[in-house]
């Protein structure tokens, strides 16, 4: 499925960036070589790239699919996992967004609560994209009818034309360029 091809291929650019979220989240604790106004920057391209783009496709189109035709996932439980996970990863987000905005305002303990969520995000995320990647994925390449996978992939590429018409990728991509040349750990 294209549909699949794609979102493993984001799930590639947002673990890049997770590595870098991880690497900025040590330099605070250490108090390394950091810019504090990139968190911003990499919570907007968690929730435009990774969040509204990638899991509306999951959530919008592929899990709404999967729940209708696959009686086995649907009843298990597993499409509803993905679901809260997905939740978690927001909360966390915005803990981590609340702990920059004090942090910014000179609470130094607010350093915790970015490090905290950061590396709950990042290690929640990571799981849960190897889970999709390993399992749920397989599970729709194997168990849809033909039809709705290709229904998947039209409404895919609708959402993919629209991204790319509004400029999302190359913003978000470029910026995951920018964000790993700052904090590469090699």
């Amino acid at each position: 499925m294209k549909s699949i091809e794609i979102m493993v291929k984001e799930h590639q650019n947002i673990r890049r960036m997770l590595k870098v979220l991880r690497e900025l989240s040590y330099r605070i604790m250490t108090e390394g070589k950091y810019n504090l106004e990139d968190l911003p920057e990499i919570i907007e391209f968690v929730r435009n790239y990774a969040d509204k783009l990638h899991h509306g496709k999951e959530e919008d189109i592929l899990f709404e699919a999967m729940n209708n035709q696959i009686e086995k996932l649907s009843k298990s439980g597993t499409i509803t996992g993905m679901y809260i996970e997905h939740d978690q990863g927001r909360l966390f987000i915005a803990n981590l967004e609340s702990g920059y905005k004090a942090f910014k305002e000179g609470n130094d303990r607010a350093r915790l609560d970015i490090i905290a969520n950061a590396v709950a995000y990042t290690d929640l995320l990571d799981r849960h994209i190897e889970k999709e990647n390993t399992a749920l994925y397989k599970f729709a390449e194997n168990m849809l009818p033909d039809e709705v996978k290709s229904k998947i992939d039209s409404d895919c590429d609708n959402v993919e034309n629209e991204a790319t018409n509004s400029g999302t990728q190359a913003r978000y991509l470029n910026l995951l360029d920018i964000m790993e040349s700052n904090y590469s750990t090699v």
